[in-house]
């Protein structure tokens, strides 16, 4: 309840932090939002739900690593965010559907 799920933005950047902790794992990406650096927290599932479901490890994003995210942002107008889908490096992108339950891994 705590996301605007009417819009949905995407970001690039790069992450500068990464948590896998209960009760959801969470990054922090550095970007240029309108040329001023910002950096930006995204919930994830729960790390028990991203191995379950898709075989995902702790090391799936990186420190360093440069994405491409779509999200929701917070309705309080911070910059949290729910992850919808991130792509990689390496070009795969792993979608976090709407339903917390299903996570879905594309090429």
């Amino acid at each position: 309840a705590k996301f605007d799920k009417s819009e949905t933005l995407t970001l690039r950047g790069v992450v500068s932090r990464m948590e896998w902790m209960n009760p959801h794992a969470r990054f922090w990406l550095d970007t240029t939002e309108d040329k001023a650096p910002a950096t930006w927290e995204f919930e994830l599932p729960a790390p028990a739900a991203l191995v379950r479901n898709q075989g995902l490890q702790r090391d799936f994003i990186k420190v360093g690593d440069r994405l491409t995210v779509m999200l929701w942002r917070a309705k309080d107008g911070s910059r949290v965010a729910h992850a919808l889908s991130v792509t990689l490096p390496s070009g795969q992108t792993i979608e976090f559907p709407r339903e917390w339950g299903t996570i879905v891994k594309t090429q």
